[in-house]
């Protein structure tokens, strides 16, 4: 009868009777009323929604879930506000399979130009991935941006507007961050946001462990998979890195002080 009951959630006892009764069994209504009630299997009067898949997207993350490093990456902006009250954005980078996070870039204001300086600093170092997961936000679907990861050979995934948690691993690293840090901090300036991110950024891929990788640190899990890169991308086109966008090698200790930009808001 249970096992009914999970196929036919709806059914009341009458309707489960006559089923039970189509597949053979020998039981009268009155003991499967009093069995129905017993087990705590009345039809409730209200029943919440099912989606049966997150969005209805085909480039959601679980549509399209990433299966090796650098398969695909994911982007984000959040925003906060320094101590002045100025507004404070933060465009976020990771990798979907390994956790890592590849970048915390912070500014007052992005544009597309922005974000391709923050891409194209770590398709050089790291290598491109083969898709680029983000929402509909302006920065993301500039033709300047589109036609810059089409040169290099990187696939966009852009998810169902309205639907964020198609991009679930980049919203729950953000709430991860924001819970961790971002609630707890109040920046003083934009440099005091660069270096503490940077910090907290290193202190996420090389000593927190993750739940989701077996409780392994991301820079460890990353260590164990080959390095891939599907993008086509000349290492002639390498900049100067953004701050907060300098991922240190998997085995190497995190004990370095991160690099501040002269360029200060």
């Amino acid at each position: 009868m249970r096992r009914l009951v999970e196929s036919y959630p709806r059914y009341g006892s009458e309707r489960m009777h006559q089923l039970l009764a189509g597949t053979g069994w020998r039981v009268n209504f009155k003991r499967v009323h009093r069995l129905w009630k017993a087990e705590h299997l009345q039809v409730p009067r209200k029943q919440r929604k099912r989606r049966r898949l997150p969005g209805d997207s085909q480039n959601s993350c679980i549509r399209r879930k990433a299966t090796r490093r650098n398969h695909v990456w994911s982007y984000d902006f959040l925003a906060d506000r320094t101590e002045d009250g100025r507004q404070l954005k933060l465009l976020v980078v990771i990798d979907e399979f390994t956790r890592e996070c590849l970048a915390i870039e912070t500014a007052r204001t992005f544009t597309a130009r922005d974000v391709i300086l923050t891409l194209q600093y770590l398709f050089a170092v790291r290598g491109a991935p083969e898709h680029v997961r983000s929402d509909n936000g302006p920065e993301f679907i500039a033709k300047e941006i589109q036609r810059w990861l089409e040169r290099a050979s990187v696939g966009t995934l852009y998810i169902q507007k309205a639907s964020p948690w198609e991009n679930g691993y980049v919203e729950s690293f953000n709430g991860k961050l924001r819970d961790e840090l971002l609630n707890r901090e109040l920046f003083l300036s934009r440099a005091e946001a660069r270096y503490v991110l940077d910090e907290w950024r290193l202190e996420y891929n090389h000593r927190r462990p993750h739940s989701g990788i077996g409780w392994q640190m991301p820079a460890v899990y990353a260590g164990k998979w080959k390095d891939e890169s599907a993008g086509a991308f000349s290492a002639a086109t390498q900049a100067g890195p953004p701050v907060g966008a300098a991922p240190l090698p998997a085995a190497q200790p995190a004990i370095h002080q991160p690099i501040l930009s002269h360029n200060l808001v």
